[in-house]
């Protein structure tokens, strides 16, 4: 393992005294400040040497009392588990970025998406299209800005959006959305197509982009809960609990084991209706309509039981800070219920994949290779069927995951097929889990306090979501509100790679090969 006093040899050696405040906070988190242009060696220095990616980038504004702008870089170690949290600080009459878009895609984005809220530029970014705002946002509105005033009026100005076209002789486009026929999220999908075969994808979002960041600001923590658990609904636990740590962790807060144990069962309830209900799906899409019916009324079955836990089927309420919202309920025999749900669910996997003319939809179609994938910065399931080898729940142990025994489900074929397959292996995974804890549930509190707060000092929870890694990024002011809260759901890294999935693909295999992915709008969005 790393040893902290190696990075910071090598912090350094490499930028000698422009890196200062050098400390470590709750044993595995190195936090320190870079001076401008620092951003993009770093980031070079951490891959190459110390095996760290960059996961999150957030911008804040704290011009009113420190007369600047900040961004934060959080870089992560997935192999040892640890964490480099930099901070820079931006002049507030020259707010400019060293773009990092062309070493690291997901910078890209990020970049993008901060200059939309903030107007802080990355100088030198190879693209400048807005990211979040769309036609009707005035030109200098940066919405995340303390003094930004909304617009009274908004008006679409005219423009489109510059979708880089392709041409060529037989090449023509089809655009698909952003309003649907089906009762889904709206997203706009762009495809260049010769004869049926796509040779292009562009994805355009944001048409359900609903201000959550800014809805944070100025709530009392406790307060905060509420809203993260509606960032994405189908990821109610996964978001409420990223939130959660993250003010526990500031908090320096440990929750009473019994609550560890309790969250353990209610992130992996939410991972079994979801992985149930999206297997139908895929079946579903190379027409084999019954097991979807059957996945669906095993989803059913599952929401219902999730009621009986905490009260609603989407599981909210289950997550507080501090711990869990409400204790197992008696006479409920859990452990049985999932073991009859998963044979059912068993059975009509064997069939659905003994069938060729379903399986043979699924194989090759939608292959996202092991380097796109790196290249994207893919989470989840996505990622796992893809060859990288991540999970949150085994790289950076939370809640009661590392007193359980399970395996990581992986695959290195990168199709639909494969993506199928990782959320069988993990349903099958999810029941013993569940099980495991049950057995495991000591008695005990359920919450505990969180204490003290502590102003203009970051933290971060991290939980592996259904579709994978959710970070939730916090800072309070001196009054114990919240000041900035960032939130990176996992569908924010992998949307982009889909485009690529896609490629040499036939059209009517695209809700196939969506399904597959089936990423959040909303999470997306915010």
């Amino acid at each position: 393992m790393t040893d902290f006093t190696q990075l910071q040899t090598a912090l350094a050696e490499n930028f000698h005294e422009r890196i200062s405040e050098l400390h470590v906070i709750r044993g595995n988190e190195l936090h320190f400040q870079i001076s401008r242009g620092d951003a993009l060696p770093l980031a070079k220095l951490l891959q190459a040497d110390f095996k760290a990616e960059l996961r999150l980038m957030v911008a804040n504004d704290r011009r009113a009392a420190q007369g600047f702008y900040e961004i934060h870089y959080l870089f992560v170690n997935d192999h040892e588990n640890w964490y480099a949290h930099a901070t820079r600080h931006l002049s507030q009459a020259d707010p400019l970025l060293d773009s990092m878009a062309t070493f690291y895609y997901p910078a890209s984005r990020f970049e993008r998406e901060i200059h939309d809220q903030f107007g802080i530029e990355a100088m030198d970014h190879p693209d400048t299209r807005p990211l979040v705002s769309h036609a009707f946002w005035p030109a200098d509105y940066f919405p995340l800005r303390k003094d930004s005033v909304p617009p009274e009026n908004l008006s679409d100005n005219g423009r489109p959006f510059e979708f880089l076209a392709v041409g060529g002789e037989g090449v023509y486009e089809i655009p698909v959305g952003p309003v649907h026929a089906g009762v889904i999220e709206p997203g706009h999908f762009r495809f260049s197509v010769v004869g049926e075969t796509v040779i292009d994808l562009k994805i355009r979002l944001y048409f359900t982009h609903k201000g959550t960041e800014k809805l944070f600001e100025g709530r009392d923590p406790a307060d905060g809960v509420e809203l993260a658990e509606r960032i994405s609904g189908d990821s109610t636990t996964g978001h409420a609990m990223a939130y959660c740590q993250a003010l526990e962790s500031l908090a320096g807060c440990e929750i009473p084991d019994r609550a560890k144990y309790l969250r353990v069962i209610l992130l992996e309830m939410e991972r079994l209706y979801n992985h149930i209900a999206d297997f139908g799906a895929i079946c579903n899409d190379t027409g084999f309509a019954a097991a979807q019916s059957h996945c669906f009324r095993i989803r059913e079955r599952l929401l219902r039981l999730n009621k009986r836990l905490t009260g609603s089927r989407l599981l909210r309420g289950g997550i507080v800070p501090g711990g869990v919202g409400c204790d197992f309920p008696p006479g409920l025999n859990l452990a049985a219920e999932l073991e009859d749900v998963l044979a059912d669910f068993n059975e009509i996997v064997e069939i659905s994949l003994e069938n060729s003319m379903l399986t043979d939809r699924l194989d090759g179609a939608g292959y996202l290779t092991n380097k796109t994938a790196i290249d994207h910065g893919v989470l989840g399931y996505v990622a796992r069927a893809s060859g990288i080898d991540l999970d949150v729940r085994r790289d950076h142990p939370f809640a009661a995951y590392p007193r359980l025994q399970f395996k990581v489900a992986a695959s290195q074929s990168g199709d639909v097929r494969a993506r199928a397959q990782i959320r069988v292996d993990e349903v099958r995974e999810s029941v013993g889990m569940i099980k495991q804890a049950l057995a495991q549930l000591p008695a005990g509190n359920l919450t505990a306090p969180l204490g003290k707060l502590p102003a203009w000092q970051p933290a971060f929870g991290m939980v592996e979501g259904w579709r994978g890694a959710i970070l939730h990024w916090v800072m309070l002011d001196e009054s114990g509100k919240l000041y900035r809260v960032k939130v990176k759901d996992p569908s924010f890294a992998n949307w982009p790679a889909l485009s690529f999935a896609l490629l040499k693909n036939i059209v009517p295999d695209f809700p196939l090969v969506n399904k597959s992915f089936n990423q959040s709008y909303s999470g997306n969005d915010l």
